[in-house]
């Protein structure tokens, strides 16, 4: 049986190299439309299929679980994202749009389960460990992704084959979660005392409430993720550097909030921290809107960012407090927050083209209201919930 030690240490490198496949795929998607001469909104079509993926695989992510195990799912999740990056990837090699898209459809389907089941296996360390880890490890999927992109700038610059590059580093990430997932913990629940099937966390008012939590947070994440440079670039007449400075420094600040929230957490509680995360990401984001002079945007910046950095990995703990039903409500919560990450930013982008890109930013200030109000409903709840 693994140590507890070597659990975190595996489900640590699962982020990590959850984040490296992601960045993996996106350092070459200029090459993608190029190999397949799209232009942008015919390669965003093409990435619906793996959001398509994703959000159809969520939530039967908990049911996999429950069925088989997270080290399982795990598993099943990295070998079908190397599959379907090498079929995506076939695809543009042989000019085969449809081959593409079941390719990122299947992807999407294994970075869904992947997601789902390495977090039901961080809450079930941090639980054991009874302090709180798992911003942390959503900080180690961002490292990851920096990796990813890390590798993928010279490959791109070099242009190196898409076929060297994409299938061989997913497959390698693959094997590596293979052997990570070995040292997830063994169930402690059994089969018997699974929830039954007739159980659905979507009838939970807890369980949506964290979802709506996640939702405003994790839409706080994705704006700034698509939104922020284009916001400094076109609010202020910046130039393109400046506005992926601007990023950066937002990158850099939401994975300092998620080492280093931790501490806070422990000591304040969840539902504090997350009413100090809400204001906090409303004032940076108003600073960014507002603040005119470049030093005050920055200070938005790292504030919002600071803000951002613990609603959804937060949000995933309070999920999976009773191990007996995590698995469910990690998946439904999760789906919540994926379809949030994926819908809002377009539609962002719609509003955005009638009130300006930068004003744009204060419908997901204004989100801070009821993530706020939501707040209580991930308070710690150590004991197993009968219902």
């Amino acid at each position: 049986m693994p140590s507890l030690l070597q659990t975190r240490n595996a489900v640590a490198a699962s982020f990590a190299l959850n984040g490296f496949c992601f960045a993996t795929l996106v350092s070459r998607l200029p090459d993608v439309r190029s190999g397949l001469d799209l232009d942008n909104g015919a390669l965003g079509l093409l990435l619906l299929a793996m959001a398509i993926g994703s959000v159809g695989a969520l939530p039967l992510s908990g049911r996999l679980i429950d069925r088989y195990d997270a080290g399982t799912v795990t598993r099943m999740g990295a070998v079908l994202v190397a599959c379907g990056l090498t079929v995506a990837i076939a695809g543009v090699a042989a000019d085969v749009v449809a081959l593409a898209a079941a390719g990122l459809f299947v992807n999407g389907v294994g970075t869904a389960v992947w997601d789902v089941s390495m977090n039901v296996e961080a809450a079930e360390v941090e639980r054991r460990l009874g302090r709180t880890i798992m911003p942390r490890f959503h900080a180690g999927w961002s490292l990851g992704s920096f990796a990813g992109a890390l590798v993928g700038v010279p490959m791109a610059a070099l242009h190196v084959p898409l076929m060297l590059h994409v299938p061989v580093f997913a497959l390698l990430a693959a094997l590596a979660t293979w052997r990570a997932a070995a040292a997830y913990l063994p169930p402690t629940v059994t089969h018997e005392d699974r929830p039954p099937e007739r159980f659905s966390p979507w009838r939970e008012p807890r369980t949506l409430a964290i979802g709506v939590m996640v939702l405003a947070f994790a839409l706080s994440e994705g704006s700034a993720n698509d939104w922020l440079a284009l916001s400094l670039i076109d609010g202020y007449d910046v130039r393109h550097w400046i506005g992926v400075a601007g990023y950066t420094l937002f990158v850099c600040s939401m994975m300092g909030g998620r080492l280093y929230g931790p501490v806070l957490l422990d000591r304040y509680g969840r539902a504090p921290v997350l009413w100090a995360s809400a204001a906090a990401t409303f004032v940076g984001i108003v600073l960014v809107v507002f603040g005119a002079w470049a030093g005050l945007v920055a200070v938005g910046i790292v504030v919002w960012g600071l803000g951002a950095s613990l609603g959804f990995p937060v949000g995933m703990s309070a999920a999976a407090d009773d191990p007996l039903r995590a698995a469910r409500r990690v998946s439904a919560v999760s789906t919540i927050g994926y379809a949030a990450f994926l819908a809002g930013p377009p539609l962002l982008g719609l509003l955005a083209d009638h009130v300006g890109t930068l004003r744009m930013l204060l419908v997901v200030a204004g989100l801070m209201i009821p993530a706020a109000v939501t707040a209580f409903a991930a308070r710690e709840r150590r004991e197993r919930v009968a219902t």
